[in-house]
């Protein structure tokens, strides 16, 4: 039985899903292909993907796995000739591929000049992780875009979902490189929405607030699983209390995604975040 909010027709549209292989985006892949979306899952790692693809099958589904890096033209292309080839012309992308770099983490919140040189301050950020974060994820947009999106011009319902975050609308203490990555990511999403509005193409985002996924699970639970003091302050600061579970990030997906309900909406970036971004501290 579907545990799909609701469904949408995507039946023989041919949807890209980047990051494929992690926990949010794994959830998309499977989200869309109930919905009748044939899927191509690509990650850097292949197994990964082929984990998604694997399960989207033996669902009834239809998906391919694909190993792809989202930073290299070459790779990318390769991926969109074994996409058409296997599944056809593209309809949706959604670029999920992204995270952070601890190169680009300061380990205080805010600055004790009597500190400096004890831990990792704002001086100490390495120019090369910060490098690798932007490019992760303000490039890790741009370049499977300009790839994919060529295959999607001209196509009724043609979609681009990208994945933003709170970090875009107020920067979180310690991960500059990820916050500003991030803002860029929005900005470029509402760049690209005005640049492909007369080519049918609608560019919309999505802005989880908190949510367990591999990569930041080290950083809210300790090795006993027991909340850090990190999670303690952010529900305290997000009003419904609690983290989100990467289904509900899966009623937004579909409706930006859905010919009917959104057809006229692009442009945006939709927080999902428990009230998050609603809520002062105070």
């Amino acid at each position: 039985m579907s545990n799909l909010p609701f469904k949408i027709d995507l039946k023989d549209k041919v949807a890209v899903v980047t990051g494929g292989g992690g926990i949010l985006c794994s959830s998309f892949a499977k989200a869309i292909s109930e919905c009748g979306a044939k899927v191509a899952v690509i990650d850097l790692r292949e197994d990964a993907a082929k984990t998604v693809a694997d399960a989207i099958n033996a669902d009834g589904g239809t998906a391919i796995a694909v190993g792809a890096n989202c930073l290299e033209q070459e790779s990318l292309s390769q991926a969109l000739e074994k996409i058409e080839a296997e599944l056809g012309t593209i309809d949706i992308l959604i670029n999920g591929a992204g995270g952070n770099n601890p190169k680009g983490t300061t380990d205080d919140e805010m600055l004790d000049i009597e500190q400096i040189g004890k831990v990792k301050t704002f001086f100490d950020l390495d120019p090369k992780g910060i490098s690798f974060t932007f490019d992760l994820n303000f490039l890790g947009v741009l370049l499977p875009t300009q790839i994919f999106a060529k295959s999607m011009l001209g196509k009724k319902g043609a979609a681009i979902i990208n994945i933003s975050s709170m970090n875009a609308f107020t920067p979180l203490t310690k991960i500059p490189a990820y916050s500003g990555a991030k803002a860029a990511v929005s900005n470029l999403t509402q760049w690209m929405a005005v640049y492909f509005a007369k080519s049918g193409i609608r560019v919309n985002a999505i802005a989880p607030g908190f949510f367990v996924t591999d990569q930041n699970r080290a950083l809210l639970f300790d090795a006993e699983g027991k909340p850090t003091a990190r999670t303690d302050k952010i529900l305290r600061n997000t009003p419904m209390d609690r983290f989100g579970e990467s289904e509900e990030l899966i009623g937004t997906l579909l409706w930006l995604l859905s010919d009917k309900g959104s057809s006229f909406v692009t442009g945006v970036i939709v927080p999902v975040d428990g009230g998050f971004s609603a809520y002062s501290g105070v």
